[in-house]
């Protein structure tokens, strides 16, 4: 598969993008009522608008299977009334046409939301497109009807290790191994994985049992629309633990797991009252990561999904939760990092890391604002991540939008001094830059430490040299050892100096 670092396909229109959640919405309502076909209609034109909208797809995929009860096998006769858009799948990677090969490829997964070969074909497709996030989670689907596939786990390994995530690669490759014991590159891989200990530590069973295969009890279970959410969880929480005589005896509950699951009690009891309600499942999601069991948050989250309709705010929630083990790893590489500062890999792995973090945020913070395009917040947040990811005037336009908003003001002016600096106008970075310390509280200090290093640093690039000894000063009187300011004042007084000296032969 080609490994390109960015997505090559151009982003929806602003027009499209306001179709696509209209539609998406509509898709909602009427899933709600039963209506799959529709939906499913609905969504599949979401996906067309925004091909690389993972939770469009998402959405289609819930529906899909919840069409066929989890059956893990779709229509009796898929397999013969698909055999001519497999052969046209196959045509158009040949040619090199992956946008189409994903759209023939959700035509096929109408028929059967498990076909793996076809998520496979998408997969290579989404990556050959950039979209690698896409791509993984087409590969996480095709695992979920083959966890023991050798190309599923070699290809999805090889995925994970270039997002960052070296947990699950690992888990993948010890899969491949244990299949192979002499495979070449599973042996090799496995091994130079596990050099990065603090980033996987721990983290190996987690990996490898997010995408099982569900049993039939669980796909029964997860297609009994009739049944509140609450009521399956009850049992879970009060049956007795049934063992057979290979199960292993359950691991007794620590007091803290004891703590949280009491607290969780009330929450669970207003679920069950109203099982259609978005926000109970959204507060027990919030008590569970507050408490880090991460998976539990996660579970409530997706049985919220249908009872609530594909409710945005859980469908938002559990895509900013799938991003918390990237946050976690970043943690862990930054506080490795602290020990050993010139460790080349962990600051690749540290900039991958950024980068899927930053492109992640920037998808959900988008989605948030068209949602909610009042909510100065949202755009706030997505601004930022546009400059991050190099949209420096897309992003211009949302900061610029938040900056009358007094909750957001001096940090929105701040970001707009970062923008205009990358595109290389200082005047109007210089002007929000001294806007943003106006505007800074008291309380910032670490803030206007930076600003004034941005406006004093700025000003010498720019052969001001008057006014960045003037500003350096004003931060040497603060911190003389920040960033070096107290070596650089020295310079540019010694070059401002020279400029006065050279002024009267001129």
């Amino acid at each position: 598969m080609a490994e390109p670092d960015h997505s090559i396909l151009p982003p929806p229109s602003p027009e499209h993008r306001r179709i696509a959640a209209g539609q998406f919405d509509r898709a909602n309502q009427v899933i709600a009522t039963g209506n799959h076909d529709y939906g499913i209609r609905l969504l599949l034109s979401c996906c067309k608008f925004d091909p690389a909208n993972l939770i469009y797809r998402q959405a289609l995929r819930r529906t899909q299977k919840l069409k066929y009860r989890n059956n893990m096998r779709g229509s009796r006769l898929a397999w013969l009334t698909t055999i001519w858009t497999r052969g046209k799948i196959k045509k158009a990677k040949s040619d090199r046409e992956y946008l189409m090969v994903l759209e023939l490829g959700e035509q096929v997964l109408m028929r059967n939301p498990w076909d793996v070969g076809v998520q496979m074909d998408m997969a290579e497709a989404a990556e050959t497109l950039g979209l690698l996030d896409l791509a993984i989670w087409m590969l996480e689907q095709a695992r979920q009807k083959a966890p023991q596939d050798l190309h599923v786990n070699r290809a999805l390994a090889r995925l994970y290790e270039r997002r960052g995530n070296f947990a699950q690669a690992i888990a993948l490759w010890e899969l491949v191994k244990k299949a192979h014991p002499h495979d070449p590159e599973a042996m090799t891989k496995a091994k130079d994985l596990a050099a990065n200990e603090t980033i996987v530590r721990g983290q190996y069973e987690a990996a490898v049992g997010t995408t099982p295969a569900p049993t039939k009890r669980e796909a029964r279970s997860e297609s009994d629309t009739h049944k509140p959410v609450r009521q399956r969880e009850a049992r879970k929480q009060t049956a007795a633990p049934e063992h057979s005589t290979n199960e292993a005896p359950a691991r007794e509950t620590t007091p803290a797991e004891e703590r949280v699951a009491r607290e969780a009690a009330p929450l669970l009891a207003r679920l069950h009252a109203d099982p259609t309600n978005p926000n109970p499942y959204l507060q027990l999601a919030a008590h569970y990561r507050k408490a880090n069991p991460w998976e539990q948050a996660r579970t409530v989250l997706q049985q919220g999904l249908a009872p609530t309709g594909n409710s945005f705010e859980i469908s938002t929630e559990l895509a900013d939760l799938e991003i918390e083990p990237f946050r976690q790893n970043l943690l862990l590489t930054e506080e490795k990092l602290r020990s050993d500062e010139e460790d080349p890999e962990l600051r690749k792995i540290r900039i991958r890391l950024l980068k899927e973090i930053n492109t992640r945020e920037l998808e959900l913070y988008r989605l948030k604002s068209d949602r909610y395009p009042a909510d100065m917040t949202y755009r706030f947040e997505l601004g930022v991540r546009l400059l991050r990811a190099g949209q420096v005037d897309e992003a211009i336009k949302e900061l610029q939008a938040t900056r009358s908003d007094p909750r957001h003001q001096w940090r929105a002016l701040l970001w707009l001094g970062h923008c205009f600096k990358t595109r290389n106008n200082w005047r109007l970075a210089r002007r929000n830059f001294e806007e943003a310390l106006h505007l800074l509280p008291l309380t910032e200090d670490a803030v206007r430490k930076d600003v004034l290093f941005q406006l004093a640093s700025g000003s010498a690039e720019t052969g001001d040299l008057q006014h960045a000894v003037d500003v350096a000063h004003e931060l040497a009187n603060l911190d003389f050892a920040y960033r070096e300011i107290g070596r650089l004042l020295d310079e540019w007084q010694q070059r401002l100096e020279q400029a006065k000296a050279t002024e009267p032969n001129r």
